[in-house]
Order: structure tokens, then C-alpha cells, then sequence
């Protein structure tokens, strides 16, 4: 079984010989650093700090260099993410809408800010930069769902249901 096929759900556990398959896979691929990052992401839903040497060392690139694109796209997450991840939109057109406020108003529901998962590991708050639902702005995402036209007290609502298990 290849290893991209055994650590294929996320959120599961980091597991380095999986890993390893995964880049061992994917490392001939033309331009190979992107797939390998999004099918360790894809696998355990995040990057583990661990095998960027290993990475650099299989691509000829410097640790740098692999942790550079690692940090530049928001999509690679370095740390497992909370049971729901909420991602606000932070392009202009979101921003022109009240998009500062509301994601004002959830860092201080949640306690936490952008790229922060709460303590108990239940909500990971990301920013993303366009879900193009710029004619419903502000815009948001829970576990993969839009909402737009977002207020405080339609985010307050739509996690209370999401904690209550409906979505």
C-alpha cells in the first residue's frame, strides 16, 4: 500500500514512515516540493516541522527553501487543526463589508487569533484571501461550508449549531 493511501484521512496522527513514503512517491514528480507538501497536508492535515530536512535533502533544496514555500502559502498548516476550522475573508471586498469587525468580534468569541486553534482543540480561526462570495460579504467558511453575509450574531449562530454537532 502506498504511503500517500495509508495516511490518506486527515487528522490523523502523524505517522514519519508514512510520510516518508509520501515524499519517496512523490520526489521525481517535475517541481516535486508542491505535491509532496500537499499530500502531507492532505494526510495528517498539516506538515509536521520534522520533515522539512528530510525534504530539502530528497529535492536538493536547502532547509530554507522548503520551509519558505511551507510558510508562504496559508493553505500548509504546521500544526494539527482544531474538530472545526473556521476561515474568514480577508480580501477587499470583505473588508469593505465590516470583514475587520466581524473577525474582531470572532478572535473574541473564540479567544483566540488567525492561525490559532483553542485550547480544548475544537476551532482552528484562519484567514483565507477570496472564497468569491464578494457580492455576500463579508464572507466565511466552517468545515468547508460558505456563509455569507456573515454579522457577529449570524457567526454566533451558526457556531452554536456547529458545536451542537448540526451543520
Amino acid at each position: 500500500m502506498s504511503g500517500l493511501a495509508a495516511a490518506r484521512s486527515p487528522g490523523k496522527s502523524w505517522d514519519k514512515d508514512a510520510a516518508l513514503s509520501i515524499v519517496q512517491e512523490k520526489k521525481t514528480l517535475d517541481g516535486a516540493l508542491m505535491p509532496i507538501l500537499h499530500a502531507l497536508n492532505d494526510a495528517f492535515g498539516y506538515v509536521d516541522a520534522s520533515i522539512v530536512p528530510v525534504i530539502a535533502e530528497e529535492l536538493n533544496l536547502s532547509r530554507a527553501e522548503v520551509h519558505g514555500v511551507l510558510t508562504f502559502y496559508h493553505d500548509f498548516r504546521k500544526n494539527p487543526a482544531g474538530r472545526h476550522v473556521v476561515k474568514i475573508c480577508r480580501a477587499e471586498a470583505c473588508q469593505s463589508m465590516a470583514g475587520r469587525e466581524l473577525e474582531e468580534h470572532i478572535k473574541r468569541h473564540l479567544k483566540i487569533g488567525l492561525g490559532e486553534t483553542t485550547s480544548d482543540k475544537k476551532i482552528t480561526f484562519e484567514a483565507v484571501y477570496c472564497l468569491g462570495l464578494c457580492a455576500c460579504a463579508p464572507s466565511m467558511m466552517i468545515d468547508g461550508k460558505l456563509h455569507g453575509r456573515v454579522t457577529p450574531e449570524k457567526f454566533d449562530s451558526i457556531m452554536a449549531k456547529t458545536a451542537a454537532g448540526a451543520r
